[in-house]
């Protein structure tokens, strides 16, 4: 049986985190938790006596120190990350010393952040007619990105992209989208999506930065570009009355 559980805790949302990661959090005698991101709420149905550590103000020795201490004492831990820890989560390095140390994990999804803000936005990242493609990226800072992934050559593809960690950058992200993207190319910025100070601003390429300095947004925002948050789009076929399939038989009538 595991003993530890990385867990996506979602967006922000409380209610957000998957049954799955609320019972990981709930049977835990050790959390630790991205405190910077994840709201103390999200682990509030914890046991009275579990152990709680704020990932915020660790480093990654000090996180296995811990994982490692709980379990030469047979204690579960759940590693609480935000949104899914697939994405941007940092999972790989810890998961890489805990295989050294032969302490078994799972990893449990969660609800990401990009998706969060589409559904707040209530859009749909995959309009037939307009984009099937979605692209998740970020703008290189501190952590810098691949050559072949550099922004303006994935803003080429003028698909659905969903951009992190990159608003406090607005202005050089707007040129560099710019490149390929219509000036009058929908953008919504979604920031702390799910959360009770939730902000959403929606507004188009040209004019997004002064908007966001306006609002003074400069970091947990999510960047959505894209013709899918427009108002042009093709109904799916998957439910044309003429378009037949395993389980109905399309009529013309």
């Amino acid at each position: 049986m595991s003993t530890v559980k990385f867990v996506g805790a979602g967006p922000g949302d409380p209610e957000l985190i998957t049954v799955k990661g609320q019972k990981a959090v709930r049977n835990a005698d050790v959390i630790i938790f991205a405190g910077s991101l994840v709201p103390e709420a999200v682990i509030n149905d914890r046991k009275t006596e579990a152990a709680v550590h704020n990932s915020a103000f660790m480093d990654l020795g000090q996180i296995i120190d811990v994982i490692k201490t709980a379990h030469s004492k047979g204690q579960s831990v759940a590693r609480v990350h935000t949104g899914d820890p697939s994405i941007y989560g940092s999972i790989r390095e810890q998961i890489e010393e805990l295989d050294k140390l032969n302490i078994s994990y799972e990893v449990i999804p969660g609800v990401s952040s990009f998706v969060a803000a589409a559904s707040v936005l209530k859009k749909e990242f995959t309009v037939p007619g307009i984009s099937q493609t979605v692209i998740i990226t970020r703008m290189e800072g501190r952590t810098p990105v691949p050559e072949l992934e550099q922004i303006e050559k994935l803003a080429s593809h003028k698909t659905s992209m969903a951009i992190f960690l990159s608003v406090h950058m607005i202005d050089e992200l707007v040129v560099r989208l710019q490149k390929h993207y219509r000036a009058d190319t929908p953008m919504s910025i979604v920031q702390r999506a799910t959360w009770p100070d939730q902000k959403i601003i929606n507004a188009n390429l040209s004019t997004i930065a002064q908007i966001v300095k306006q609002e003074e947004i400069n970091k947990t925002a999510m960047i959505l570009i894209g013709d899918f948050l427009g108002d042009d789009y093709q109904n799916s076929l998957l439910y044309a009355k003429h378009f037949s399939h395993e389980y109905r038989e399309g009529t013309t009538k």
